[in-house]
């Protein structure tokens, strides 16, 4: 094995070397520490000041995280530079891969930006009875990429957020009462006087009506074979199927005590018997 001539090494300069490295690799650490936990005390300051908005808590969350991760990648490349690396390749090779990644996922990021306007302005909110995207349920959930509704008949629906966000909401629960809709057919001999009086009556009768607004009773339509009624009161959300159900039966049995006939389709033939003639 060759002898090392460590006459030739010029020890000032290794020293100088390794001072110069080593200086710079405690200063790149410090940056890389000292900013992450800059970062986590911004972050956290940002989430005070959203909590204290009213800011939903997904969004919170969210927000944090991204306001995060932007914040210890812009640390990692000081310190990397700080270590005399070059980054601009770093920046540019970071740069494209999230190109190739949201062209991947733009149906996933339409989700998210659609989830954070959700949020943000809150057209509906959890609990609320809604229709979106041809469903209807009450909200049990809302997340960044998906909204989860029950329906009526107890089944989990998953919508993604842009298909609720790219149509009409109808939002049942937004104001204090709802009106429920009724049509009641009665025949052409009845007095029509008689059936909204004993509209009005089974109506007030029911303890779930709200007495305001006032319940409405009108003729709707002349059919071809009833006298159609609009039955209009207004109930609270959660009672809103309940008044439906007891109102249509209280007045099937109202109409049969009071002798009141709900006509049926039905049609007149009239048969002709036509004779023979015989020409003499």
């Amino acid at each position: 094995m060759p002898e090392i001539d460590l006459s030739t090494i010029n020890t000032d300069a290794v020293v100088s070397t390794l001072s110069t490295y080593g200086l710079n690799f405690l200063m790149a650490l410090l940056i890389f520490y000292i900013g992450r936990w800059v970062a986590k005390q911004s972050v956290a300051i940002v989430k005070k000041l959203m909590a204290k908005a009213n800011v939903d808590e997904t969004l919170i969350a969210f927000t944090g995280n991204i306001l995060y991760a932007l914040a210890v990648a812009f640390v990692v490349i000081a310190s990397l530079n700080k270590l005399g690396i070059e980054t601009t390749s770093l920046a540019a090779a970071i740069a494209a891969a999230g190109l190739a990644i949201g062209l991947a996922l733009q149906g996933s990021l339409s989700n998210l930006a659609a989830g954070v306007m959700i949020i943000m302005f809150a057209p509906f909110k959890i609990g609320d009875f809604i229709e979106a995207s041809g469903v209807d349920g009450t909200v049990e959930d809302i997340s960044i990429f998906t909204t989860s509704l029950v329906t009526l008949d107890n089944r989990q629906v998953i919508v993604p957020n842009s298909a609720i966000t790219s149509g009409n909401i109808i939002n049942y629960s937004a104001k204090d009462h709802r009106r429920v809709d009724l049509i009641v057919g009665v025949a052409y001999k009845e007095n029509l006087k008689k059936v909204k009086e004993v509209l009005y009556d089974v109506i007030q009768s029911n303890p779930k009506v709200l007495p305001s607004p006032e319940p409405m009773v009108g003729v709707n339509e002349m059919a071809d074979s009833a006298v159609n009624l609009v039955v209009r009161p207004y109930t609270t959300h959660e009672h809103y199927w309940d008044v439906y159900f007891e109102l249509t039966e209280a007045i099937k049995l109202r109409f049969d005590e009071e002798g009141i006939e709900i006509p049926f389709p039905q049609r007149d033939v009239h048969m002709f018997s036509v004779g023979n003639s015989t020409n003499n």
